[in-house]
C-alpha cells in the first residue's frame, strides 16, 4: 500500500435510494436563457491563498452548503484525504450533476467545479466557498454545456 494514500476514503453519504420523480409530463432539464438552450452552468472555480485545505470533514461540509443553495439536490459524496498532511479530492453527485473539489494545502489552492442543470444556480455557490475557504483570490471560469440555440 502507499503511504501516501489513506486505504478509503471518506463517504459521506450513501447512494440515494431516493428517485427524482417527474409528473406524468416529460420535463426539460435544460436551461433557455440570453437566447441559448443548453444542459447547464458549470463553473471552473480556483482558490488561491485559501484554507482549511485539507480536512475533509469541513470541505465536505463547506460543498454540501454551497450544493444547497444552488438548489441542487445532492446524491451522494465521496471524499479522500491523501494523508494527514495532504490535499482532499473530492466530489458530490448531485440529481442535477456533481460538484468536485482538488486541493493543494501546501500551496493554499483548491480546483472546483460546479455543473448544474435545470433551474439551479451555480453562482449562489460562490459566498459559500468564500466564507468556507478564505481565499485571498478567486479566478472563475464559466461554461454553457450543450448549448444549441433557441428555434423561434
Amino acid at each position: 500500500m502507499d503511504t501516501l494514500m489513506s486505504p478509503l476514503g471518506m463517504v459521506s453519504g450513501f447512494p440515494s435510494d431516493t428517485h427524482v420523480s417527474q409528473s406524468d409530463e416529460q420535463k426539460d432539464w435544460f436551461v433557455q436563457k440570453d437566447g441559448m438552450k443548453f444542459a447547464g452552468t458549470h463553473l471552473i472555480i480556483d482558490l488561491w491563498g485559501a484554507t482549511n485545505l485539507g480536512d475533509p470533514a469541513h470541505i465536505d461540509a463547506v460543498l454540501r452548503e454551497a450544493a444547497i443553495k444552488t438548489g441542487a439536490t445532492i446524491l451522494h459524496g465521496h471524499f479522500h484525504h491523501f494523508s494527514p498532511n495532504g490535499g482532499v479530492s473530492g466530489v458530490l453527485v448531485l440529481a442535477e450533476s456533481h460538484v468536485s473539489i482538488h486541493t493543494w494545502p501546501e500551496r493554499d489552492f483548491a480546483a472546483l467545479d460546479i455543473f448544474v442543470c435545470g433551474d439551479c444556480d451555480p453562482y449562489k455557490a460562490i459566498p459559500v466557498l468564500k466564507r468556507g475557504f478564505l481565499p485571498e483570490r478567486v479566478t472563475l471560469g464559466e461554461h454553457r454545456r450543450g448549448m444549441t440555440i433557441l428555434e423561434d
